[in-house]
């Protein structure tokens, strides 16, 4: 006798009568187990009734793409592992307020015709991803048109996918009012990717060793950014085309190489880059075409280039913040100067305080002339650590003529002391020392007297 298909067996659960429907007020649970009369999570789903619990047992699932269209939560237990076989998205959200908690999801495979996700919610409100491992995706978790979503606790770690096939970990498209909190992301293409987005909140996240950017995000206006590290990504942190931007105590840690940053700024205008923390990067914090933002209590430390701030970037205030044992502490490259330096502590500077208010009584300019130099021919800066370099230093300090007049820092700090500084900045996973790259630092002479406040 042959036995009755999945599709009956699904009809006779939904018409099993008093004895299947919850109890009023209550949320029916549905135990999915490899081994028990519902062995698959697709078919709870398809049974599942709006606000329905499904708990799935420990155990390795391998199912088509399954899609969930009414309100639900999904409870993994943090042991039950989805598995695409590298061949298809595991998981489409396409319902309000759903919760995915504690799933393992791996193994999508790439694709060249589609954002093939472990994990996509698309036109949805209220949906919750929390406590989920996703394991060699394309991408991991991509929210479509969302509002008001949230992503919390994830660990995300790429395939290591060559670039034209990889794809981002937590990759945010036209929404509104997202949270990505505290989960750690690793070897994608972006760790974080903000595009189109309103009012998001990205908190207390780890990003790093990605391919080309830690985070990235455009034309996402009033975002808040707090608390995150960024460490070891290709092209560090990207931000562009954007405003009212507040990023707030962060770490920017060792991206390190010829297009790497910190953080760089295009077309920013009308944010706030407070209390960070800006160590041992190849460029710390490039500005170009951002106006009218305020950079103010950051630590600079060990860095190629501490701040470069194009001609374009202007009207900007740049005070309270703490440069030391960087090559370059500015760069640019223009002798004129559009934005203003007020009150930062500068290791180089000679001045003196006669009337000891915490501040130096003669202006400091901090562009070096070497600086202007490797700005108009790179090459030179195989001279940095050379007697003539010295030499151009101390001619520049005697009689300055060729570095921008106008950007000085009128009341320059004798102390160190940033709101960076003054407190520790961001979720502290990795508490391993800047010197396991410093060596590979273009640390000039004057810098290498600081060397010792930054390493062990």
């Amino acid at each position: 006798m042959r036995r009755p298909g999945a599709a009956l067996v699904v009809t006779l659960a939904l018409m099993a009568g008093p004895a299947a429907a919850p109890a009023q007020g209550e949320a029916r649970e549905i135990v999915v187990d490899a081994r028990g009369p519902i062995a698959s999570i697709g078919a709870a789903v398809a049974m599942a009734p709006s606000g329905a619990r499904i708990v799935v047992r420990p155990g390795v699932y391998r199912e088509p793409t399954i899609r969930i269209t009414r309100p639900m939560t999904i409870d993994g237990g943090g042991q039950a592992v989805l598995d695409g076989d590298g061949a298809r998205g595991l998981l489409v959200v396409a319902a309000d307020d759903v919760t995915v908690r504690g799933l393992v999801l791996r193994n999508t495979g790439a694709s060249q015709v589609e954002d093939r996700a472990a994990l996509l919610v698309t036109e949805a409100r209220g949906c919750r991803i929390e406590g989920n491992r996703v394991d060699n995706s394309a991408f991991a978790i991509y929210l479509a048109r969302t509002a008001t979503c949230e992503v919390v606790g994830n660990a995300v770690h790429g395939a290591g996918l060559r670039l034209p096939l990889a794809g981002n970990g937590i990759h945010v498209w036209q929404s509104e009012r997202v949270r990505v909190v505290n989960n750690t992301v690793s070897g994608h293409r972006d760790g974080v990717y903000f595009e189109f987005v309103k009012a998001g909140d990205v908190r207390d996240n780890v990003s790093e060793r990605n391919d080309r950017y830690g985070l990235h995000f455009m034309f996402s206006d009033d975002c808040r950014y707090e608390g995150n590290v960024f460490r070891e990504n290709g092209a560090g942190v990207a931000v562009m085309y954007t405003q009212r931007v507040h990023m707030v105590r962060n770490r920017f840690e060792r991206n390190w190489g010829s297009a790497a940053y910190g953080l760089l700024l295009k077309d920013i205008s009308d944010s706030e880059i407070t209390d960070n923390e800006f160590l041992g990067n190849s460029t710390a914090l490039y500005l170009e075409g951002s106006s009218r933002n305020r950079i103010e209590g950051n630590t600079f430390r060990a860095n190629g280039w501490a701040l470069r701030i194009l001609a374009n970037a202007q009207q900007n205030t740049i005070s309270g913040n703490a440069f030391s044992g960087n090559s370059f502490d500015v760069g640019t490259n223009s002798r004129q100067n559009f934005s203003t330096f007020s009150g930062n502590y500068w290791d180089r500077y000679r001045g003196y305080d006669l009337d000891r208010d915490g501040y130096g009584d003669v202006p400091h300019a901090p562009v070096r002339l070497f600086a202007l130099v490797v700005e108009q021919t790179p090459a030179a800066l195989i001279l940095l650590r050379s007697v003539f370099v010295d030499v151009l230093d101390l001619a520049e300090r005697v009689m300055p003529s060729l570095t921008p007049q106008t950007l000085i820092d009128e009341r320059p700090r004798m102390r160190e002391e940033t709101g960076a500084g003054r407190r520790e900045t961001g979720p502290e996973r990795d508490a391993s020392p800047v010197t396991r790259h410093s060596s590979r630092l273009p640390v000039s002479r004057g810098a290498a007297r600081h060397e010792s406040r930054v390493t062990t």
